[in-house]
């Protein structure tokens, strides 16, 4: 089937349900904006199914079932905030606490030097799963891969940059297993 097929196939389902998908997604969200983001989420996956769209026996079930899931990955990364008051604000300590990096925190300058030397393969998926909150699964499915290889490619790319930034950065751990310190060097 050509691309052409494909976008016609994806088209079509999308214009008979993308205001139905669009009022259920404001019913749940409550908020207009995050209910068009969820909803441009849900078109582009229809889009990355390429042919695979066009062979699904109900496609009005396989777009409200993506647009079900892009709801709960939006739930899960929401962190919930409580604003603080002025006299909270006030009572916490002045100084260099207030200011000062964590040495995890340290570390960013490390990890980006060393990500960057990794295989272009291992450094999408650790970019595209750890540093921008794609699902492994998401991943795969639009890799071309199954969730297995995928979850493997992981664990190897993680395993990796974690040997470089053991070795080069000198990265040390307290003894509740935390990073304490860490030498950034840009050689190797």
């Amino acid at each position: 089937m050509s691309k052409t097929a494909a976008f016609d196939c994806v088209s079509r389902a999308w214009q008979a349900h993308e205001r139905e998908l669009l009022g259920f997604l404001i019913l749940r969200t409550q908020d207009c904006f995050a209910a068009e983001d969820l909803l441009q989420e849900v078109f582009l996956k229809a889009m990355r199914q390429g042919p695979g769209f066009c062979s699904l026996d109900n496609p009005r079930a396989w777009l409200f079932q993506v647009a079900r899931h892009a709801l709960i990955d939006a739930a899960r990364l929401a962190k919930p905030h409580v604003e603080l008051s002025e006299a909270l604000i006030e009572s916490l300590p002045a100084g260099p606490a207030d200011t000062e990096r964590s040495p995890l925190d340290e570390l960013d300058a490390c990890i980006e030097h060393h990500l960057a030397a990794l295989e272009a393969e291992q450094r999408q998926i650790i970019t595209a799963c750890d540093l921008q909150g794609q699902t492994v699964k998401s991943y795969a499915q639009s890799n071309g891969l199954t969730l297995a290889a995928a979850k493997s490619r992981l664990l190897r790319a993680r395993q990796r940059l974690r040997d470089r930034l053991v070795r080069h950065c000198e990265v040390r751990f307290d003894d509740a297993g935390q990073v304490c310190c860490h030498t950034l060097r840009t050689s190797g």
